[in-house]
């Protein structure tokens, strides 16, 4: 957890499937900047996939890696990028489930959006428990 003047602080990773429901996590301080867990998030993709992120994971070596494992990026290219990337505008919609997951995520749970575990093993746990809740509703709502 990083600690900060506002107190302890931690950034949530997550991989989500096409529905928004949580497929990975990774767990970083605060005061982390976002890319380096991508590289354990984006392993195993699968070929013909298309992997939707902010344009805080627009870096060369991230789209080499979605490539390499023949999935597709789309990935807005940041403001200050000499050569900006392109990106499927019409598909990147599709990123507010990942946005609504997060909203999701911390309603299930207040300790989550509040933080009120000290470690991140407790915090992993409550993150995973909620993600749990969040599967079984969207399934029980299906059926």
């Amino acid at each position: 957890m990083g600690r900060s003047r506002g107190g302890l602080t931690t950034k949530i990773h997550a991989l989500t499937n096409q529905n928004g429901l949580p497929i990975r996590y990774e767990l970083t301080p605060g005061q982390a900047h976002d890319a380096p867990p991508c590289e354990q998030l984006l392993d195993g993709l699968q070929p013909g996939q298309y992997v939707l992120a902010d344009k805080a994971y627009d870096a060369d070596w991230i789209r080499e890696m979605i490539w390499e494992q023949g999935a597709i990026d789309v990935i807005p290219p940041k403001a200050n990028r000499k050569l900006p990337a392109e990106f499927d505008a019409e598909i990147y919609r599709e990123r507010n489930k990942i946005e609504r997951f997060f909203g999701r995520l911390k309603a299930s749970f207040r300790r989550i959006a509040t933080r009120y575990e000290k470690t991140s093993a407790n915090f992993m746990a409550m993150i995973k428990l909620a993600s749990v809740r969040l599967w079984c509703q969207f399934y029980e709502s299906a059926a």
